[in-house]
Protein backbone atom coordinates (compact mmCIF):
# COMPACT_ATOMS: atom_id res chain seq x y z
CA UNK A 1 0.00 0.00 0.00
CA UNK A 2 1.59 3.73 -0.61
CA UNK A 3 2.14 5.96 1.90
CA UNK A 4 3.27 9.18 2.59
CA UNK A 5 7.75 9.14 3.08
CA UNK A 6 10.02 12.28 3.85
CA UNK A 7 11.20 12.96 0.60
CA UNK A 8 13.07 16.74 0.97
CA UNK A 9 12.88 19.64 3.05
CA UNK A 10 11.07 22.62 1.71
CA UNK A 11 14.21 24.60 1.74
CA UNK A 12 16.00 22.35 0.09
CA UNK A 13 14.05 22.87 -3.30
CA UNK A 14 14.20 26.67 -4.31
CA UNK A 15 11.23 28.17 -5.92
CA UNK A 16 11.08 27.48 -9.85
CA UNK A 17 13.41 24.69 -9.07
CA UNK A 18 13.35 20.39 -9.29
CA UNK A 19 15.50 17.60 -8.21
CA UNK A 20 15.85 14.03 -8.21
CA UNK A 21 14.89 12.50 -5.31
CA UNK A 22 15.78 8.55 -4.51
CA UNK A 23 12.79 7.16 -2.74
CA UNK A 24 13.51 3.30 -2.17
CA UNK A 25 14.08 2.18 -5.77
CA UNK A 26 12.10 4.21 -7.26
CA UNK A 27 13.13 7.97 -8.68
CA UNK A 28 10.68 11.07 -8.75
CA UNK A 29 11.25 14.96 -9.92
CA UNK A 30 10.04 16.82 -7.12
CA UNK A 31 9.77 20.96 -8.27
CA UNK A 32 8.89 23.49 -6.39
CA UNK A 33 5.95 25.82 -8.37
CA UNK A 34 6.17 28.85 -6.44
CA UNK A 35 6.09 27.07 -2.41
CA UNK A 36 4.09 24.22 -4.03
CA UNK A 37 5.36 20.90 -4.65
CA UNK A 38 4.94 18.72 -7.36
CA UNK A 39 5.86 14.98 -8.14
CA UNK A 40 6.35 13.13 -11.24
CA UNK A 41 8.35 9.97 -12.64
CA UNK A 42 12.01 11.42 -13.36
CA UNK A 43 12.22 9.59 -16.08
CA UNK A 44 11.29 11.35 -19.68
CA UNK A 45 9.28 9.09 -22.21
CA UNK A 46 11.70 9.69 -25.37
CA UNK A 47 15.20 8.16 -23.97
CA UNK A 48 14.86 8.32 -20.89
CA UNK A 49 16.39 11.86 -19.87
CA UNK A 50 16.19 12.91 -15.80
CA UNK A 51 13.54 15.07 -15.48
CA UNK A 52 14.36 16.27 -11.71
CA UNK A 53 17.57 18.42 -13.67
CA UNK A 54 15.28 19.87 -16.13
CA UNK A 55 14.64 23.57 -16.65
CA UNK A 56 11.31 24.89 -14.47
CA UNK A 57 9.26 27.20 -16.63
CA UNK A 58 6.17 28.24 -14.81
CA UNK A 59 4.58 24.10 -13.95
CA UNK A 60 5.89 23.23 -17.64
CA UNK A 61 9.50 21.14 -17.23
CA UNK A 62 12.29 20.71 -20.11
CA UNK A 63 13.73 17.19 -20.31
CA UNK A 64 17.89 18.34 -20.11
CA UNK A 65 18.42 15.64 -23.07
CA UNK A 66 15.63 16.76 -25.60
CA UNK A 67 13.54 18.80 -25.02
CA UNK A 68 10.44 17.07 -24.15
CA UNK A 69 8.07 19.06 -22.34
CA UNK A 70 5.76 17.74 -19.36
CA UNK A 71 3.52 19.71 -16.89
CA UNK A 72 4.27 18.48 -13.66
CA UNK A 73 1.00 19.04 -11.80
CA UNK A 74 -0.42 16.68 -13.93
CA UNK A 75 2.42 14.57 -15.79
CA UNK A 76 1.08 15.12 -19.16
CA UNK A 77 3.16 15.92 -22.13
CA UNK A 78 2.84 19.28 -23.00
CA UNK A 79 2.38 18.62 -26.88
CA UNK A 80 0.25 15.30 -26.47
CA UNK A 81 -1.95 15.08 -23.52
CA UNK A 82 -2.53 11.69 -24.22
CA UNK A 83 1.50 11.04 -23.43
CA UNK A 84 2.25 10.99 -19.43
CA UNK A 85 4.70 10.47 -16.78
CA UNK A 86 3.57 9.34 -13.45
CA UNK A 87 2.32 12.16 -11.09
CA UNK A 88 2.36 11.32 -7.24
CA UNK A 89 0.44 13.20 -4.31
CA UNK A 90 2.67 15.23 -2.25
CA UNK A 91 1.85 17.16 1.17
CA UNK A 92 3.86 19.09 3.86
CA UNK A 93 4.55 18.05 6.96
CA UNK A 94 6.22 21.01 9.36
CA UNK A 95 9.07 21.92 6.88
CA UNK A 96 9.43 18.59 5.26
CA UNK A 97 7.88 17.48 1.63
CA UNK A 98 6.43 14.08 1.66
CA UNK A 99 5.49 11.97 -1.54
CA UNK A 100 3.19 9.45 -1.50
CA UNK A 101 4.06 6.68 -3.70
Amino acid sequence: MAEFVFAAKTDDIPAGRGKTIDLGEKKVALFNVDGAFYAIDDTCLHRGGPLGEGELEGCIVTCPWHGWKFDVRSGEMAMNAAARVNCYPTRIQADHVQVCC
